[in-house]
């Protein structure tokens, strides 16, 4: 049976709970920026145009949904594989950190800098399957 008090899994409540940042700091700038009848309305047809920092949110957003799933399912793979790994757990921190770091350097718009955090974020989740190797 897994830890459920692991590192690992400590950094995906973590970064399920950082999921929340990115969805409410984008949602919220949207409907500051598009009014509440937009967001209460159908949505039929497409929606007003956001600023350039509410843009940033949206797809910061958007970039975390690409890269949580696979961050999941990679803790959950390792758990049942090779749970306890330290390579595991310095792969779920580095997803982490990465992650938080990312969003607001997205979104003040620091090129070098997010492509880092994103890529440390990513190179975790790498870290994490390579764990789940036998031998490593």
């Amino acid at each position: 049976m897994p830890d459920m008090g692991s590192t690992e899994f400590t950094m995906l409540w973590a970064s399920a709970m950082l999921a929340f940042v990115y969805l409410l700091s984008a949602a919220v700038i949207s409907v500051g920026q598009r009014g509440m009848s937009w967001a209460l309305g159908p949505r039929d047809d497409p929606p007003p145009p956001i600023n350039t920092l509410g843009g940033r949110f949206d797809r910061a957003w958007k970039n975390f949904l690409e890269t949580f799933p696979l961050f999941a399912a990679a803790i959950l793979l390792e758990a049942q594989v090779t749970p306890d790994s330290e390579l595991a757990a310095l792969g779920a921190q580095l997803y982490f950190w990465g992650r938080v770091a990312f969003l607001p350097l997205y979104a003040l718009g620091v090129p070098v800098a997010r492509t880092a955090a994103w890529t440390v974020a990513v190179a975790g989740i790498v870290i994490i399957l390579l764990s789940c190797l036998p031998g490593i």
